[in-house]
């Protein structure tokens, strides 16, 4: 694996255990696509560091668990502001 990839698998994996980021939310930061962030993640990191992949598996699947709760607050809030104007 090239130097810079594997540095940027790192660098993905303690931005997202930091913020409790989402896979989407570290792909804009990183500018790079979604499917990258996953393969890096879910892939990549295993093989680097099996420890910190846990960790990153863990906050992931928690934002997997809440993301219908999020997607309501979005539609909410959508409602709510057509509603304002």
């Amino acid at each position: 694996m090239k130097d810079y990839i594997e540095e940027r698998v790192l660098e993905l994996a303690h931005y997202i255990i930091d913020t409790k980021s989402t896979v989407r939310a570290a792909a804009k930061k990183f500018r790079v696509s979604k499917s990258t962030v996953h393969k890096d993640i879910t892939e990549r990191l295993l093989e680097i560091n099996p420890g910190l992949a846990s960790e990153v598996k863990d906050v992931l699947e928690n934002n997997k668990a809440e993301r219908h709760l999020r997607g309501g607050m979005a539609t909410k809030e959508k409602y709510r502001h057509a509603k304002e104007k």
